[in-house]
């Protein structure tokens, strides 16, 4: 799984003029699946993204979590984050998990990230033609790909 964090003062998603999710403090997080992904690199990647310190404490130092500064969490699929650009100028997405295997995976991680977290983990709807609208706070942007464990 390739995720892309991004701290935000504020977002949210928007599907045919409505608005199915909106945070203020928070994270936006792009999630990308693909077939070799399983539960463990799910639930791995809730527990690191919960506990990430990338809020400024007291001295304005990156030391807090989205859980210590009760902040929210807006998850959004994004198969484009597996695009292949080897080889000529239109990405291949041929890694990207199709929807049987992809869907089960990314319920399991919003659900994991919920038990992180304590609380309700926004989304957007999966498959949809989405408009995410953030305002980046930072800017502090993190890509994390659980098959690459750094």
């Amino acid at each position: 799984m390739k995720v892309v964090i991004q701290r935000v003062s504020q977002a949210s998603v928007t599907i045919d003029n409505n608005i199915v999710a909106d945070i203020q403090k928070g994270l936006l997080v792009l999630v990308g699946i693909e077939d070799l992904d399983n539960q463990e690199d799910s639930n791995w990647l809730a527990s690191k993204i919960a506990n990430l310190r990338i809020f400024g404490d007291e001295n304005d130092v990156m030391n807090l979590s989205v859980k210590d500064v009760d902040g929210d969490i807006i998850v959004v699929s994004q198969f484009t984050l597996h695009a292949a650009t080897k080889k000529g100028n239109r990405p291949s997405y041929i890694k990207a998990s199709k929807p049987e295997i992809a869907i089960p995976l990314y319920e399991n991680f919003v659900l994991q990230l919920e038990k992180e977290m304590g609380k309700k983990v926004q989304t957007g709807i999966f498959g949809a033609d989405m408009k995410v609208l953030l305002l980046n706070d930072g800017p502090v942007t993190i890509i994390i790909d659980s098959k690459n464990r750094e």
